[in-house]
């Protein structure tokens, strides 16, 4: 008689949001951390997990440091850009991934990011899959791009930037748990983030 198949490991697009923040966490050594160097470090190199990594460091307290919604909204932008033209690979230029964070100021971000992630990826599930494959992720991919472009105006306008990253994030980690329902819910800000910033004027 032949043994019971074994439990199929995740793919890459299915772990949990708090394993990719110990990923994260793990990943931090010395005075300052590098971009490349938390992206060399995580298991899952994945396209969402890295877009969500980003996007939720931007979206904690580390997001009042000089510059850094900026820097995320470009690698934000080059991870959309490439899923969205079938890159199996992510690539980054030499000058983002060497941009470095102080690891006291990330692993307090990351302290700051589990109680909320913890509470969000309890209904998480996968469900309305057919919105995290082709055709129909390129809808809030492109959502993405667009509001990607508007985040460096947010810079200038306190909050804004957090909340379009936490957008980011909830997309990403719809498509990282293969949760359709949570990229459509994610679709309302990514929607309205960058129209509410033209009728401020910017």
């Amino acid at each position: 008689m032949t043994a019971p198949p074994s439990t199929a490991q995740a793919s890459p697009e299915q772990r949990s949001l708090s394993e990719v923040l110990d990923a994260l966490e793990h990943s931090v050594e010395g005075d300052r951390t590098s971009v490349q160097h938390i992206i060399d470090r995580l298991e899952d190199r994945s396209f969402p997990a890295q877009m969500l990594i980003f996007s939720l460091i931007s979206t904690s307290p580390a997001s009042t440091i000089p510059g850094l919604t900026t820097a995320v909204a470009l690698i934000v932008f080059l991870l959309a850009a490439q899923m969205i033209v079938g890159r199996d690979h992510a690539w980054l230029p030499r000058f983002i991934t060497q941009r470095e964070l102080k690891s006291r100021t990330l692993l307090r971000a990351i302290g700051w990011l589990r109680k909320p992630v913890r509470a969000v990826e309890r209904y998480l599930r996968p469900r309305w899959s057919f919105l995290t494959h082709r055709p129909w992720r390129w809808v809030p991919l492109t959502l993405i791009l667009f509001l990607a472009l508007a985040m460096p105006l947010m810079e200038f306008v306190p909050s804004t930037g957090s909340i379009a990253s936490a957008a980011i994030a909830l997309c990403a980690a719809g498509l990282l748990a293969r949760d359709g329902l949570l990229i459509a819910l994610s679709l309302l800000p990514l929607m309205g983030l960058p129209v509410a910033i033209y009728a401020l004027g910017f």
